[in-house]
């Protein structure tokens, strides 16, 4: 067994923790669990450090533990929230879950069937039958409101002066005012039922985890433990997680795998150094090889490369990380037809996003679309015909990465996709023509 505790403090992984834990994984296995948020079908890449603090704890020897909220996604967490959120229903909660733990057997072994196989567990399951006067009678008496009142996360929503029953008012409801004694009550069946002794998550969690291991301790007369990772941040101030288009999703048909793949790449210098540690598998003398090779060089972006590639091969595939690498090519390396021919549609459209596009009628290319044409008259690539003819002759335009000339005519068989043709002026001029 690995020293987990060693493992998350040279990678940066670790926040907070409570005395004693270190002895704890120490001494034999030990089952782990952390909660994911089931409100919606997919997990993004903000979830992918506790994804990491689950995959690493299994690779040191230990028992990972995957909680979906089923019951605390019916309630909202409060923790960094200003407003309450919307409720799903349980349909919508079970087709989540199953899409998240798909997700997660990326990075975790459910069925190998070691002793250290990873378990998916709802809190739904042990909480639907609780009722509401058992709830308070057996947990809640045992946590006063003034222990609830001083988590950060119940001060930062309860302001002096406000109203908390009017609509759209700051304040917190007692729905989520609750939500640390359920999330807590989490903890204590786990330790009950799975002997999980120790409770992981971001470090906006410690409260509500905190609250577990007083109820272990309360009613068990338990020991349980806390482990907390830092929130990342992006060293230019902006959040972490978030694209122009929203969050930057594991699911391929939210985030392609070529917009994933781009997210990583575009890292900077500072954040990549740290992504690395945090967001591969990679071993502490290979990441600080790859640190000290990009340092020396680091127009090569020798940090960005690998870190894009390692997750991205993770999440997706091989198959799909290497179709993401050909596609960043197409736009400043040397790309054929037959390149632009292996990209799905979507890819294209990511590839090619905010090029400017015109739609044409499938009819011209039934028949045979004048170059001259396709670049000015009908598109407007191009402002003239005169202009469009002089750009020929200078052999400065291509059509799917081809050089063509002014004998050129489109016909259906240039259709990428069966509805895209990429116009290209020179080397960095690109318009796509959509056929309808």
């Amino acid at each position: 067994m690995k020293n987990y505790i060693e493992e998350l403090s040279w990678r940066g992984m670790i926040h907070d923790s409570m005395p004693g834990v270190e002895q704890h994984l120490i001494e034999e296995m030990r089952s782990a669990y952390i909660g994911f948020d089931p409100t919606a079908d997919s997990l993004h890449i903000g979830n992918l450090v506790p994804i990491m603090l689950l995959a690493h704890f299994q690779r040191c020897g230990h028992k990972p533990v995957a909680l979906v909220g089923g019951a605390t996604g019916m309630i909202g967490d409060p923790s960094g929230k200003n407003t309450e959120r919307n409720l799903l229903d349980e349909k919508t909660l079970r087709h989540n879950q199953s899409a998240v733990q798909q997700q997660l057997a990326h990075f975790l072994d459910f069925d190998s069937g070691n002793p250290n196989a990873a378990e998916m567990v709802n809190n739904y399951d042990w909480m639907k039958d609780f009722t509401f006067l058992d709830f308070i009678r057996d947990v809640g008496k045992h946590i006063s409101v003034n222990y609830m009142m001083a988590k950060d996360s119940v001060k930062n929503r309860i302001k002096p002066g406000s109203d908390e029953g009017a609509a759209g008012s700051d304040g917190m409801s007692f729905t989520e005012f609750t939500y640390q004694l359920v999330q807590g009550y989490d903890f204590l069946h786990l330790f009950k039922h799975k002997n999980c002794t120790l409770q992981m998550g971001g470090s906006d969690q410690w409260g509500n985890i905190t609250t577990g291991t007083e109820l272990v301790r309360r009613i068990d007369q338990g020991k349980a433990y806390a482990i907390t990772c830092p929130l990342i941040t992006k060293s230019d101030g902006s959040k972490f997680g978030k694209s122009e288009g929203g969050n930057v999703w594991l699911d391929p048909a939210r985030t392609s795998p070529y917009k994933f793949y781009q997210y990583w790449l575009n890292s900077s210098d500072e954040d990549s150094e740290r992504y690395i540690r945090i967001f591969t598998f990679l071993g502490h003398s290979e990441i600080e090889a790859l640190v000290a090779e990009h340092r020396e060089q680091p127009h090569l972006r020798v940090l960005q490369k690998r870190l894009a590639s390692e997750v991205t091969q993770i999440v997706h595939s091989t198959a799909e990380l290497e179709k993401a690498v050909a596609a960043s090519t197409i736009l400043f390396g040397n790309a054929t037809a037959d390149d632009l021919r292996q990209l799905d549609e979507q890819t294209f459209l990511d590839v090619f996003e905010g090029v400017t596009q015109s739609e044409v009628s499938r009819a011209l290319f039934d028949q045979g679309m004048d170059i001259v044409a396709a670049l000015a008259t009908e598109t407007g690539f191009l402002k003239s015909n005169s202009e469009a003819r002089r750009a020929l002759k200078e052999n400065s335009i291509s059509v799917n990465k081809s050089k063509v000339d002014e004998t050129c005519k489109l016909t259906a068989s240039d259709l990428i996709n069966e509805k895209f043709v990429l116009l290209q002026r020179g080397k960095k001029n690109y318009f796509v023509l959509r056929v309808t």
